[in-house]
């Protein structure tokens, strides 16, 4: 897959996740969009880990989209972990 493919990937992966698990965190379409990038990298990793294949190698396989999506929540969900504990200290 290109880097095209990974850029419109990352930003699908990210609005969807950000779709399963709204919040308060107002990130902007290209810090999504990175999220959803690191999140698809970071589900592909874990998938192929956890042998369950290489799911990210094509851009229509249903694989490919959990993993990314699934990856994209993890990322969103350390985000949110984050940021608020920023907030109270």
């Amino acid at each position: 897959m290109g880097i095209i493919g990974w850029i419109v990937l990352g930003l699908l992966a990210g609005l969807l996740a950000k779709a399963i698990m709204p919040g308060a965190e107002r990130l902007g379409i290209i810090l999504t969009t990175v999220l959803g990038i690191v999140g698809a990298l970071l589900g592909g990793f874990l998938a192929t880990a956890l042998g369950f294949g290489d799911p990210v190698d094509e851009f229509f396989d249903i694989s490919t989209w959990l993993a990314a999506i699934v990856g994209a929540l993890i990322i969103l969900f350390a985000w949110n972990a984050i940021s608020d504990r920023r907030q109270v200290a």
